[in-house]
């Protein structure tokens, strides 16, 4: 078949299918899904050197950020991700807000996203803070018009967050910055299927790479950033990507993409440029897959109107 429906539907390993099969037939409640975001890092496309080889082919546009997860985590190993995670109980301290926050209001995000002042705050907070340790990409700065730039004193910081001994309030505080709220465009909101033991309320937003800031992970390869290696991460490797090209990737076996990625992959694929997609104001609406069984077969049917591009 190569209707719209079938091109909703998405082949689901035999761990889930198991999974699936289980759930329906002890009649498990589904699990409470964890808040969490995740940051779609875009910069514009550039053609590649002569004589170079790697993703970024194809046409000018825009390319994004991709971190390669490890393969000994046990939600989604070896899967390229945006970065992101879980919000951390101290990314809702409601005094970000008042001394260390530029952009729209926490309500302000709050009506954006669907949810109340304080998950919004909460939501952001861990959307900046999860791509400093994750990229190395700082969303602040010491005004509302003003960016930082990579330094090496921020790697102690980056590391501190890392280990849990420093929270982004502190951060903020300590080094006398802002965090740029207004720098972050809500892009959608993606739940994990009720069949997972373990769920995430995934809020995605999408950011310029800020000038004078480079992408790298923690662990290696960041001499060049200034920001020295911090230790074990969730991540093998970070690769910017025109989006196209990953989608390709995939199709091809070279890479492994999540539904939600590979779908916002193929909606940034339509934009030419950087500005297009931080001007978008969409309606966030929750969309959450849904695995179905049927006699011998097991899919994931991404939800009504969502197109799956693999």
């Amino acid at each position: 078949m190569d209707d719209g429906r079938a091109r909703s539907r998405v082949r689901v390993p035999r761990g889930m299918a198991d999974r699936a099969r289980e759930f329906a037939s002890a009649g498990l409640r589904p699990a409470v899904p964890r808040d969490a975001a995740t940051v779609i890092l875009v910069r514009p496309g550039a053609a590649p050197e002569t004589g170079t080889a790697g993703p970024e082919t194809g046409p000018a546009g825009v390319e994004v950020y991709l971190l390669l997860r490890t393969q000994a985590l046990e939600f989604a190993p070896g899967a390229c991700v945006f970065p992101g995670g879980s919000v951390d109980a101290r990314d809702a301290d409601p005094g970000i807000a008042e001394t260390g926050w530029a952009g729209p209001a926490p309500a302000d995000f709050g009506h954006l996203l669907g949810v109340p002042a304080d998950r919004a705050r909460a939501l952001v907070c861990a959307a900046v803070r999860e791509t400093f340790e994750e990229s190395g990409v700082l969303l602040a700065g010491p005004s509302p018009a003003e960016l930082v730039s990579d330094r090496a004193d921020l790697a102690r910081d980056r590391r501190a967050l890392l280990d849990g001994s420093l929270s982004l309030s502190e951060l903020l505080g300590r080094r006398g910055l802002l965090l740029r709220a207004d720098l972050l465009t809500p892009w959608a909101r993606w739940l994990t299927p009720e069949i997972s033991p373990r769920r995430f309320d995934t809020w995605f937003f999408a950011a310029a790479l800020p000038a004078r800031q480079l992408a790298g992970l923690a662990t290696t390869g960041l001499a060049t950033t200034g920001l020295a290696a911090a230790g074990p991460g969730e991540s093998d490797s970070g690769t910017w990507w025109r989006p196209a090209a990953a989608l390709e990737a995939a199709r091809a076996g070279q890479i492994t993409l999540l539904p939600p990625t590979a779908v916002t992959l193929a909606e940034l694929a339509a934009y030419q440029d950087v500005a297009g997609i931080l001007g978008e104001r969409r309606m966030i609406t929750p969309l959450l897959p849904t695995v179905v069984v049927e006699e011998e077969r097991t899919w994931l049917a991404m939800p009504d109107a969502i197109e799956y591009p693999l």
